[in-house]
């Protein structure tokens, strides 16, 4: 939990926010130079931890299914039920439309964000310090600490709402619903006249939608994890000692699984909401 020797505070705090990277430049692929490469740079790490929790939420729930017990399930086949039992029930109190797809992404948007907002109770030197005895030089390990994992999550959401929009709608419902609301009148003329401000703000409406989903959950979890970082730095620093800073971190944790858990639910039931709206015909 203490930073090395050569590095000063500020020095440790910018190397535990830095991604591992990998960017196209006019030499080519290179790792971690990629202030000035543009567009194509990956954060290699969080792609590879998102899918590597992808994978262990799709393995584990595949096994509870395969292995189901009637009598004596097992503590995984009990807690599993109980999640998936947690969310069916949300979908069925706020989905009002028939889509088989809704609970099935319900299940997974939970499951996966709570996963990766799981990764921020790990001590922030752990893997880290494992990753730079690999040869590795930046590591990190939480994923939606990183906007471009929570921006690609919501923009998912954000697709699913338009097509499932136009679906059930149709082009000329969509449209309307776009340039109609909320500002109406019976003269022609005037509701003419009122479509460029309709449509102004259903749009900002709309596209606020997927911001406010990948940008709560980035900021909420890039405060815990800096939180996390500042109580190692003072506790490299002497403030507080190992035991002060120890405590410090349960109870910061304590409280950050109150954040993880309430973080996962928030995206899933307003994915569940906006896509209700999507279904509803007027």
């Amino acid at each position: 939990m203490a930073s090395s020797e050569n590095q000063t505070s500020v020095e440790y705090i910018k190397h535990h926010l830095q991604n591992l990277q990998v960017c196209k430049t006019d030499d080519g692929w290179v790792w971690n130079k990629c202030q000035e490469a543009g567009f194509w740079t990956l954060n290699v790490d969080s792609l590879i931890i998102s899918f590597l929790l992808g994978a262990l939420f799709c393995f584990g729930f595949w096994r509870v299914a395969k292995n189901a017990k009637v009598e004596n399930p097992g503590r995984w086949q009990s807690f599993t039920e109980m999640v998936f039992e947690f969310v069916d029930k949300s979908v069925k109190d706020t989905f009002h439309g028939k889509n088989p797809l809704i609970a099935p992404l319900a299940l997974t948007i939970f499951v996966w964000i709570f996963l990766m907002n799981l990764m921020d109770l790990i001590p922030v030197d752990l893997l880290p310090w494992a990753a730079s005895h690999a040869g590795v030089g930046y590591l990190k390990v939480v994923p939606s600490t990183d906007a471009n994992i929570t921006f690609s999550l919501s923009l998912g959401v954000f697709f699913l709402i338009v097509f499932y929009s136009i679906k059930v709608k149709g082009i000329g419902g969509f449209i309307g619903e776009l340039t109609l609301h909320p500002f109406s009148s019976k003269n022609k003329a005037v509701q003419v006249l009122l479509i460029p401000v309709n449509f102004l703000m259903e749009s900002i409406g709309l596209l606020a939608k997927p911001v406010s989903l990948a940008l709560r959950l980035f900021g909420n979890l890039y405060a815990g994890e800096l939180i996390f970082i500042l109580i190692a730095v003072l506790m490299s620093a002497g403030i507080g000692g190992i035991i002060g800073g120890g405590i410090s971190y349960m109870i910061w944790a304590i409280f950050h699984i109150l954040v993880i858990v309430l973080q996962a639910f928030i995206f899933m039931m307003l994915t569940i909401v906006y896509l209700s709206m999507a279904h509803e015909d007027h």
